[in-house]
């Protein structure tokens, strides 16, 4: 029997993609023979770990731990819908939320290096990714995390797996997984009017300028009066300060009584929010969209080309 060595299982890793503890077994099968364990990894796994790491992985599941004062949100992508709702997925990704709490991975890259077996993967959560992707057939990814431990009372609240959140707070907890609750529908972007970054408001700001103009010049086009400097420059901060109204928590009308703001309905309950992460499936990643016509199109023509 060859001995199996690092360098060697490191080799077969590189070259397959596969999960470390997969390339040892397929070499300890293959008596050391490198071309032969790749073979066997094929065959186990379809090559399917290489092969899927190019591919957009838009969908998945974000997931949430809590215990005590220290939490863990995660959002874990893959490429279809129908994958995000896998068991084997839905532990993976609930267990990473954990171990985040329970860790601190300064990093994604120390996150996968975390120790994590399941379904056979492992001994490293990355491990575990990887396996499950060529058991699977899709590509899946750790997109982002974060970690609470400030001390704070947590609330999380998530909407199905495609919405998750977590507040910071101290008070009420009923009052406080209503505000998790609330930003998962509302999506504010910060606390409150001072919080929103400047790059935000800019763009705002931006947009409302341009509509003034578009304004300014269809009444031009019209002969019908135009609106001086000074109003416009009104027209353009008015719409910039509702604008900040409608993103900031603290002034968006409560969505269990829209009759007093989310800041009202927090001082009633004699609770205040520290802060709050809210992570959406697939936010800002651009989605493939295939043209199944054209599809079948290239197909029909490659057919005909080759007869």
């Amino acid at each position: 029997m060859a001995a199996i060595t690092a360098s060697m299982v490191g080799e077969l890793r590189a070259k397959t993609d596969a999960p470390m503890m997969e390339c040892k077994k397929a070499l300890t099968e293959a008596d050391g023979n490198m071309e032969k364990a790749e073979e066997l990894l094929r065959i186990k796994l379809g090559n399917k770990a290489g092969k899927a790491s190019s591919r957009i992985t838009a969908e998945g599941v974000v997931a949430a731990y809590v215990e005590g004062t220290t939490g863990g949100l995660i959002e874990i992508n893959c490429e279809t819908d129908f994958v995000s709702k896998n068991d084997s997925f839905l532990a993976f990704a609930n267990k990473a939320a954990e171990l985040v709490a329970k860790n601190n991975p300064a990093d994604l890259a120390a996150l996968g290096a975390l120790p994590y077996e399941q379904d056979g993967f492992g001994p490293t959560l990355e491990d575990v990714r990887k396996g499950l992707i060529g058991k699977i057939g899709e590509n899946m990814t750790f997109r982002r995390f974060k970690r609470f431990a400030s001390g704070a009372k947590l609330a999380s609240y998530l909407h199905g797996t495609r919405i998750g959140v977590l507040v910071e707070y101290e008070g009420d907890d009923v009052a406080a997984k209503d505000v998790a609750m609330h930003i998962a529908a509302m999506k504010p972007v910060a606390l409150s009017t001072a919080d929103v970054s400047n790059d935000l408001i800019e763009k705002e700001r931006a947009v409302a300028a341009g509509k003034a103009e578009e304004d300014r010049k269809a009444a031009e086009a019209a002969g019908k009066p135009v609106q001086s400097a000074e109003i416009v420059a009104k027209r353009v901060e008015g719409a910039v300060q509702k604008f900040l109204k409608e993103v900031s928590l603290y002034n968006q009308a409560f969505v269990k009584n829209d009759k007093q703001t989310v800041e009202a309905m927090l001082k009633g309950a004699n609770t205040s929010i520290k802060g709050f992460t809210m992570y959406i499936v697939g936010e800002g990643i651009e989605k493939k969209v295939d043209d199944f016509a054209a599809e079948v199109a290239a197909q029909v023509a490659a057919a005909k080309a080759q007869a």
